[in-house]
C-alpha cells in the first residue's frame, strides 16, 4: 500500500491536497529558508522543496512505499523574492511595493519515492497582476492579521482584500500547491490522483483556469 505524506503544516496546501482524492499524512519540515548569497527565486524555491523532502524521508521508519510530496513557494518582484513578511512594517512594504504591477509566483515542488529514492521535481510560475489598492485597503487588510504567514504578504483568494484583477495562469500555484503540475509528476511516478484533478480544482477554487491543458499533455516535461 502506497502511503502519501505532505510536507508541509500549510493549511493551504493541505486544502489543496485533498482536492487530489488520495489519503495522506501530515509531516511538517524544519529547514532554514533564508535566501543564499548568488541565489535566484527559482533556485531557492527548488532547493527548499528538495530539502523539505529529504528532511521528512530521514524520519520515516515504515518499509510501505512512501510518497512525500514536498513544495516552497516565493513571490518574485523584478527578480527579488519576498517571502513572508517579519511584521506588519515589513507587510506594508511588500503590499506597496507589489502594487499595480505585475510579479511572478514560483512554486517549486519535490515528489520523491522513499522505497526505490527516485526523485522527481516540477516548477509552476504563475504572473500575478496586482491592483491599485488604496492605503486604507493595506492598513484594513494588515489590521486582519492575514498577510504575515503569506508569501508576499498576501492571499490571493482573500475574500475582503482580492489583491488580484485578473489573471491567466495556475490559480492554486499562487495559494502554494499547483495541483496539475504535481499530478503530471505523480503520473511520471506511475501513480494517477483518483479525482478529476483540473475540474475538482476550477469548482473548488471558482476559477476557469485556462492553462491545466497545457499543463497536462502527455509532452509536458517533469525536471
Amino acid at each position: 500500500m502506497t502511503r502519501f505524506i505532505l510536507a508541509s503544516g500549510s493549511p493551504r496546501r493541505r486544502e489543496l491536497f485533498t482536492l487530489l482524492g488520495l489519503p495522506f499524512d501530515i509531516a511538517s519540515a524544519d529547514v532554514d529558508e533564508s535566501l543564499r548569497d548568488g541565489e535566484t527565486p527559482v533556485q531557492m524555491v527548488a532547493r527548499l522543496a528538495q530539502a523539505k523532502a529529504s528532511t521528512v524521508a530521514c524520519s520515516i521508519q515504515s518499509r510501505d512505499t512512501t510518497i512525500i510530496i514536498a513544495a516552497d513557494t516565493i513571490v518574485a518582484l523584478d527578480g527579488i523574492p519576498f517571502g513572508k513578511p517579519a511584521d506588519d512594517t515589513d507587510a506594508w512594504r511588500m503590499l506597496r511595493a507589489l502594487r499595480g504591477r505585475a510579479h511572478q509566483v514560483h512554486t517549486a515542488m519535490t515528489v520523491l519515492d522513499t522505497r526505490t529514492g527516485r526523485l522527481l521535481s516540477d516548477l509552476a510560475t504563475t504572473d500575478v497582476p496586482v491592483r491599485d489598492y488604496s492605503d486604507d485597503e493595506i492598513v484594513a487588510y494588515i489590521a486582519s492579521g492575514d498577510p504575515l504567514d503569506k508569501a508576499g504578504a498576501y492571499a490571493i483568494q482573500h475574500a475582503g482584500f482580492h489583491p488580484v484583477a485578473h489573471m491567466r495562469g495556475c490559480f492554486a500555484n499562487v495559494m502554494g500547491l499547483p495541483l496539475c503540475h504535481l499530478t503530471r509528476t505523480l503520473r511520471a511516478l506511475g501513480l494517477d490522483p483518483p479525482a478529476d484533478v483540473p475540474a475538482t480544482c476550477q469548482a473548488h477554487i471558482r476559477y476557469q483556469c485556462p492553462v491545466f491543458s497545457d499543463i497536462l499533455r502527455p509532452s509536458s516535461i517533469v525536471l
